[in-house]
């Protein structure tokens, strides 16, 4: 349920990531997407045949929705960014991007609510039995491959990551500029152990959830109105603390990026044009793929 709670996250690929760091298997992807996520979400769940169908048949509505309403609208998203590449910028003028990414999200977590609500309500005790086991499972993988880490090891992972996204824009790096990161790795605000307890909270805030509907006779529009307020708690943490942390986070981001992008090369802008408009590209091909063939698993 926590993935389906995070569908702006698996379809969002397209929405928040690809402005970053798509790839050119992006369409490959993304026409995938309602079968790979209908087994990812299988994993937590253990569906039953019909559940299995109905998920996989919700997925393909809303991949439909998402190409037919959002694809454009990422297109344009992208394109702006790209003519703001070659220039130099600020840490404002990347953070005024992060509301039109918010929105795509939002809108694709609202789109979705109908599907969650009708899962949540077909949902036996057996199937949230073996969620509880499958967020245990993966909480001791996330202490395994964070929170045992020493600091040194820490810094070293979450530079790999920073430098693996940037380098898929940019191109290779030089020796100042991963300097540069490695000085922002050092300073971050990133915790570790603040992440996990926020992850715990929606863990157990999606598991309540679910146990006060699944198999229970509530109105729909009672139970929409309960699965709306754990979406919006999943993405709008109830703790100030952790709000705060996440809005700290976002701003350090888009220092850090304004940072180094101040310090990359024309070569380097040049790259990252041309590989966003690649990108962008993909998008509008895969806006413009006939309605017919979405959902079918091919490229």
């Amino acid at each position: 349920m926590h993935r389906l709670m995070h569908l702006a996250r698996i379809i969002g690929l397209v929405s928040a990531v690809v402005a970053l760091s798509a790839c050119s298997a992006i369409k490959l992807g993304y026409n995938s997407l309602p079968q790979v996520s209908a087994w990812w979400l299988d994993r937590y769940l253990d569906f039953s045949d019909g559940q299995a169908q109905r998920v996989r048949e919700d997925l393909g509505r809303l991949q439909q929705w998402h190409r037919r309403q959002e694809l454009p609208q990422l297109a344009a998203l992208l394109q702006q960014v790209e003519r703001l590449v070659p220039d130099q910028t600020t840490a404002e003028a990347v953070c005024a991007l992060v509301p039109a990414v918010r929105q795509h999200v939002v809108s694709l977590a609202d789109q979705a609510e109908p599907a969650v609500v009708t899962l949540a309500l077909n949902l036996g005790s057996g199937q949230l039995d073996h969620l509880k086991r499958k967020y245990a499972r993966n909480n001791a993988d996330y202490r395994e491959e964070w929170t045992r880490l020493s600091p040194a090891d820490l810094r070293e992972k979450r530079f790999r990551q920073y430098l693996e996204r940037v380098e898929m824009i940019y191109g290779s790096l030089g020796e100042q500029q991963r300097t540069i990161m490695r000085n922002q790795v050092a300073h971050t605000l990133f915790d570790v152990e603040l992440n996990l307890q926020d992850r715990q909270r929606r863990q157990r805030d999606i598991l309540q959830t679910l146990e006060s509907l699944a198999g229970q006779p509530v109105p729909l529009g009672q139970a929409r109105k309960v699965i709306h307020g754990l979406v919006f708690r999943t993405f709008e943490s109830p703790d100030p603390l952790y709000r705060g942390y996440q809005e700290s986070m976002i701003q350090e981001g888009c220092r850090n990026l304004a940072e180094l992008h101040n310090n990359t090369t024309p070569k380097q802008r040049s790259n990252a044009v041309r590989r966003l408009g690649a990108y962008r590209h993909d998008l509008e091909e895969m806006a413009a793929q006939p309605q017919g063939t979405v959902g079918a698993g091919n490229p």
